[in-house]
């Protein structure tokens, strides 16, 4: 992996309100980055539409591809960015990246938790319902008699 050279970057940027991590310096290479982010925000949503449209959607397959893709984030991205930090001697990065690895296991966690609390929820409401159809059934069969 090739690193990008920063020493040439001036040092001690300061901060916009509205970017509080967005340095000033270097405007114009600033907002190209911030405008191709912003248009890759669509692009990727374009990709979400195609691969998983929303009438093939449910709340539980919903679940389980953000549990996929946490889980993937801290098994195997963020741990080959880690990697390639420590080869680079970036102890800083390595740092956030052990940030986002904790961070990525909480959220495949919570995904994992409401996924759980709806499949049981499901299961009790299945029962009840199924307790309603007999008692329909039993009031038809009363009636056909």
């Amino acid at each position: 992996m090739n690193s990008i050279d920063f020493t040439d970057y001036p040092k001690g940027p300061t901060v916009t309100p509205s970017h509080p991590q967005r340095p000033t310096t270097h405007e114009e290479t600033t907002k190209h980055f911030e405008h191709t982010a912003d248009q890759e925000v669509l692009h990727a949503f374009g990709h979400l539409d195609l691969l998983f449209p929303k009438a093939n959607m449910t709340p539980a397959k919903a679940l389980q591809f953000a549990i996929e893709g946490e889980t993937y984030e801290y098994t195997t991205m963020y741990p080959n960015f880690r990697n390639a930090a420590v080869a680079e001697g970036h102890m800083d990065a390595v740092k956030e990246i052990d940030e986002q690895i904790a961070e990525s296991k909480e959220h495949a966690a919570q995904f994992k938790a409401v996924l759980d609390k709806a499949a049981k929820r499901f299961a009790a409401l299945a029962k009840v319902e199924e307790r309603h159809a007999n008692a329909y059934q039993a009031v038809l069969d009363k009636l056909a008699a």
